[in-house]
């Protein structure tokens, strides 16, 4: 049981539809529409350029006529599409409503047990972009699966939260294109903005999202302010800001007080890690000092209370990646025996404090 949850228009349908005609000829596939006619999804289809002679599709959204024909077909594979447009006829409750969603998914999650058939359920997201209806509905399924996609960016990102038969937090890099989605091979030269002169307040930070590293650009504005200084952060945690501007002021003698200081992760990617930390700091010094920083580095290090620089797992694939894609300097914590190995031997920079990042990120070094 799988549940992939994402904003209205980010493309859950399209994806559904491309995945169930990809394996249309081994797997025999049910694909029910509570939320579109038969007519509008071949439709989609035929402007996608999808072949969808051998999937039977079902416009239905009674749970009853849904499992009698699941009965009668014995399909491998299951696509519903929506949950929340299923109702039971043993309850009175409206569609999408807690008990409708709940026992719904409960009946769909039965028989694909004990029939072995793999049941994909979309699902509506709420406002604050959790997956809509009962909290037991992520419960129930086995895999958790989040599409997500910065508005006015043909960039989207699937992300499993979720997963009791893989490693979870792994993510898929797609771009939204006009005959639908296709996957990006390599996400981090897409994520990167490289220009041919290096700009203040920009660096790059080898993140990893599950067991996939990645390379993102930071931007750091630093802005005098005349009144109440702003901190505004997107695709990084604003509390984390407020603690790295802390070492700052305390460590590197950066006075923000006066400041507004905005953040940006380039491509709509969110940063969790403590990993980002370096990065960050970097972006918004070289900002604050109208120092360039040269486009040939790449950051990353957690960064201590006390201004130590600490190490972060995955060096060996985060240097990696940098080495790959023709950076040839990486500053940040020591690094592993595997790391060291994958690059050459002048292209690791290890620094202990952040007092020492300024002169390590200087273009003259």
């Amino acid at each position: 049981m799988t549940l992939i949850g994402g904003d209205p228009g980010i493309g859950k349908s399209t994806l559904t539809l491309q995945t169930v005609a990809s394996v249309a000829g081994t797997l025999t596939t049910l694909y029910v529409s509570g939320e579109e006619s038969a007519a509008q999804v071949a439709a989609r289809a035929a402007r996608l350029g999808l072949e969808l002679g051998q999937i039977t599709m079902l416009a239905e959204t009674c749970l009853e006529r849904i499992m009698g024909t699941i009965t009668a077909l014995r399909p491998q594979l299951v696509v519903i599409d929506s949950i929340q447009t299923l109702y039971s006829e043993a309850f009175t409750s409206a569609p999408g409503s807690v008990v409708q969603v709940r026992e719904c998914a409960a009946e769909l999650t039965r028989a694909a047990k004990q029939t072995g058939t793999a049941t994909l359920l979309v699902g509506h997201v709420t406002k604050e972009g959790a997956i809509a209806g009962p909290r037991v509905l992520e419960h129930l399924v086995d895999t958790v699966i989040y599409f997500e996609g910065e508005p006015g960016s043909n960039l989207r990102i699937i992300r499993a939260l979720k997963n009791r038969f893989g490693a979870a937090n792994e993510i898929g890099v797609f771009a939204m294109l006009e005959d639908g989605l296709r996957g990006v091979t390599n996400p981090s030269a897409l994520f990167l903005a490289r220009q041919s002169e290096p700009a203040s307040g920009n660096i790059v930070f080898a993140a990893i999202e599950g067991s996939r590293p990645l390379l993102v650009q930071v931007q750091a504005l630093v802005d005098r302010t005349g009144g109440n200084p702003r901190r505004v952060c997107t695709g990084f945690d604003g509390q984390r800001l407020a603690m790295l501007l802390a070492v700052m002021n305390r460590h590197m003698g950066c006075q923000l007080g006066g400041f507004d200081v905005f953040v940006n992760v380039v491509g709509g990617i969110r940063i969790s890690e403590p990993a980002a930390d370096l990065a960050i700091v970097s972006a918004i010094w070289s900002s604050l000092s109208g120092t360039l920083v040269p486009n040939n580095v790449v950051a990353f290090g957690e960064v201590g209370l006390g201004g130590e620089i600490r190490p972060v797992v995955g060096s060996a694939l985060r240097v990696g990646e940098a080495q790959k894609l023709g950076f040839s300097r990486v500053v940040g914590p020591s690094v592993n025996r595997a790391a060291r190995a994958r690059a050459d031997d002048d292209m690791l920079v290890s620094i202990s404090h952040v007092s020492a990042l300024a002169e390590q990120l200087h273009p003259t070094q």
